[in-house]
């Protein structure tokens, strides 16, 4: 099984390994591929205006705009479940996890930044900043990630199956082209939203714990909170309905 997972807009500082380059991240043969990309956004960190860094990084106080204005080849980085910082993380809560529990993560999981596309839970990256939706420029990340990572991804998941809890917005980076099983919450009847990211967390965090490795020991499980109150089928997508309780 092969678990799709969100990124985050919080990003943790610092990191003790060693710049980006291209061992760092999954398909190191298309690592020209994110050169593109990255080439495009340190351009414009470094010659950007205000107002340009604002749309970038949606931060708007000039003076935080200095933490993302640093060549990627000169700062250190870190393991990409860690780096992240957001509700689904803290409640994932990775290094409280047991080693079994990280490797089963580190293994499984593709999450999908930004700015650098499907990268591997232990995949190595920088301190980055990019605002979900924006683009660099006139340039597209998600646009160019899936027209050049699609089949790679493909080819790599082969006929495993796949379970996706990223937010719908990711679509944009990869769409599978087997069926996938996705997930929806229900807090007394109603479908939450920026809770789901946090129920993201938990599924992952307990599927890690059991070392869940089919569909079926995912819905077997037991999670607490959580009772499976209907599974919808379509030809593209399994939707497995959650309900808070």
């Amino acid at each position: 099984m092969i678990i799709l997972f969100s990124p985050s807009e919080g990003k943790r500082e610092g990191g003790v390994l060693p710049p980006l380059n291209q061992e760092s991240l999954m398909f190191p043969d298309l690592y020209s591929k994110r050169l593109e990309v990255i080439e495009q956004y340190e351009n414009l960190t470094k010659s950007g205006s205000d107002e340009q860094l604002y749309a970038l990084f949606g931060i708007k106080d000039p003076k935080e705009h200095q933490r993302y204005r640093s060549s990627f080849a000169s700062v250190p980085t870190m393991k990409a479940i860690e780096r992240y910082d957001g509700v689904a993380y803290d409640y994932l809560n990775y290094s409280a996890l047991s080693t079994d529990a990280q490797r089963y993560i580190d293994s499984m999981t593709i999450l999908f930044s930004n700015l650098f596309g499907p990268i591997r839970a232990d995949d190595a990256l920088p301190d980055y900043k990019l605002k979900q939706g924006s683009s660099i420029g006139a340039f597209i990340p998600e646009k160019h990630y899936k027209e050049h990572f699609s089949s790679a991804l493909d080819e790599m998941i082969g006929d495993q199956e796949i379970l996706d809890l990223r937010a719908g917005f990711y679509d944009k980076f990869y769409s599978p082209s087997k069926p996938s099983v996705t997930l929806k919450f229900l807090k007394e009847g109603k479908v939450i939203s920026h809770w789901a990211k946090a129920y993201r967390g938990i599924v992952l965090r307990e599927a890690a714990k059991h070392q869940i490795s089919t569909i079926n020991g995912l819905l077997a499980m037991n999670i607490e909170g959580l009772v499976v109150r209907e599974i919808i089928e379509t030809k593209k997508k399994k939707e497995v309905v959650y309900s808070i309780v």
